[in-house]
């Protein structure tokens, strides 16, 4: 489907959640006759529903189309296996996330006639702290941008806003990709791949195939990750525009037509005049905060974005001097008696806890919680020799005990906190990981693990981390 003439068309949005809302009211107001259908029934959902005037909601039936659908506008959390999809693709009804539908809504910019471009990051993990760089960096160099999508501002309002932007750095997930067939950004990177949200691809491969989606269509470049062959895999098999490059980034000395580290010096080999023989330097390690290496390689993707772009290297530079992440990423809590306090509540993944554990040793690790359907072999075998001690919490312990058995039979493994949850639980668990420091160790919450289990999520997990950490100081 085009763009449609939405006056009276009829549109389902597939869920309530804050992009099913944003959507509906969008389609609402561009004359759209809007049903939402929800699985759900309880106050909570009932009271969201409330607040959308003029439109129908249906609760409790999240599987039967509505007759006379043309089109399906779904939140990202619906996995393709839905039977509400399946009664879809039979009666020939189109699917949109809500990302299709904000590309499909763009709007000429006065000065170019062109809508803003989209640089668009994706990968299973520093999604949003990348993004959130590159639009630190665009705004250093006088862009108004915003970070959007899976962050920030919703892709929807970021697309209809009453003063456009320049440009948008977008974060995308896997889910908002699967369903948004028609993207096709400026420049696009994937900084890495590793299993994850298995249950809602069904495969790695699948996973995989809608990471790779975002390659599509690419005008300028498509940047990938030198460390991780399978994001150069992805390139390789996109369908790109004519002169677009394949721009590689990674820790060690850049070669042509990539961007690395000399010297505690970010580098440029990709944009410059002569790449043959020249390079630029675009900041230096020390720029950025906290500089561990998974940190570097973002802002590195970050910048190659931004130099597709067209951005100078002295805005890159101010740009990530500028930039703070956000809680729970690798965030400095206190050192208490010469031990430092690490909250990385926000690595839910092996992939993510790995990045995390090599930026420190000796480290009393805390993790755990629920494991998603992943493994922990590769990652215990890689850490093994960092590890002081193991504090393990949550539902799927065991997995990563079991793993610690295999790979670091040495090292001290003590489960805390069972039956609990909250602060109470955090409280216990900071006791113990306390009590097995020594001066000069690092005390890491990278729990490998999300965590509803024990706590309403990663946020609320590292804040309760936090909290009990400053206890110790008092």
């Amino acid at each position: 489907m085009t763009s449609p003439d939405w006056t009276g068309l009829p549109v389902v949005v597939a869920g309530l959640g804050i992009s099913g809302i944003s959507a509906a009211r969008v389609l609402r107001d561009l004359g759209a006759e809007v049903t939402v259908v929800d699985g759900g029934d309880g106050p909570a959902v009932r009271e969201r529903a409330a607040e959308l005037t003029g439109i129908q909601v249906r609760l409790g039936d999240g599987a039967t189309l509505p007759e006379g659908t043309r089109l399906i506008v779904t939140s990202p959390g619906w996995p393709p296996s839905s039977p509400l999809f399946a009664a879809a693709a039979e009666a020939g009804v189109e699917i949109w996330g809500d990302v299709e539908l904000a590309w499909h809504l763009r709007r000429p910019l006065p000065a170019t006639g062109e809508p803003a471009p989209w640089l668009a990051v994706t990968g299973t993990n520093g999604k949003t702290t990348t993004v959130q760089m590159l639009a630190s960096i665009l705004t250093a160099a006088g862009r108004r941008t915003a970070a959007v999508g899976n962050v920030g501002v919703s892709v929807l309002d970021a697309v209809l806003a009453e003063e456009p932007y320049d440009v948008l750095a977008v974060e995308l997930s896997s889910y908002q990709l699967h369903w948004a067939p028609s993207l096709r950004p400026h420049s696009s990177a994937v900084l890495n791949l590793a299993p994850d949200h298995l249950d809602w691809h069904g495969s790695m491969e699948a996973y995989a195939a809608d990471k790779g989606r975002i390659y599509q269509g690419n005008q300028v470049a498509c940047v990938y990750n030198l460390a991780d062959p399978a994001t150069e895999e992805l390139v390789r098999e996109a369908d790109v525009e004519e002169g677009c490059r394949a721009i590689g980034f990674g820790l060690g000395a850049p070669g042509l037509s990539q961007f690395g580290v000399v010297d505690g010096l970010l580098v440029d080999r990709a944009f410059v005049p002569d790449r043959q023989k020249n390079a630029a330097e675009i900041g230096a390690v020390e720029d950025i905060t906290p500089p561990a290496p998974h940190n570097i390689a973002n802002a590195l993707a970050a910048a190659a974005l931004a130099r597709a772009y067209g951005v100078d290297a002295k805005a890159v530079r101010e740009g990530l001097r500028a930039f703070r992440p956000e809680p729970h990423r690798i965030a400095h809590v206190a050192e208490v008696g010469e031990v430092l306090w690490i909250d990385d509540s926000k690595a839910t993944n092996p992939h993510a806890a790995a990045a995390s554990l090599a930026a420190y040793r000796p480290v009393v690790w805390i993790a755990g919680g629920l494991a998603k359907g992943a493994e922990f072999e590769e990652l215990v075998a890689g850490a093994a020799g960092r590890l002081r001690a193991a504090v393990l919490i949550g539902r799927d312990r065991e997995l990563i005990r079991a793993a610690l058995a295999r790979h670091a039979p040495d090292v001290p493994v003590i489960e805390a906190a069972e039956g609990q949850t909250g602060a109470v639980a955090m409280a216990e668990v900071v006791r113990v990981a306390a009590g097995l420091a020594k001066p000069g160790d690092t005390v890491l919450l990278a729990p490998a693990c999300a965590s509803m289990d024990m706590f309403t999520n990663y946020g609320e997990r590292g804040d309760f981390f936090a909290a009990a950490v400053r206890e110790l100081t008092i």
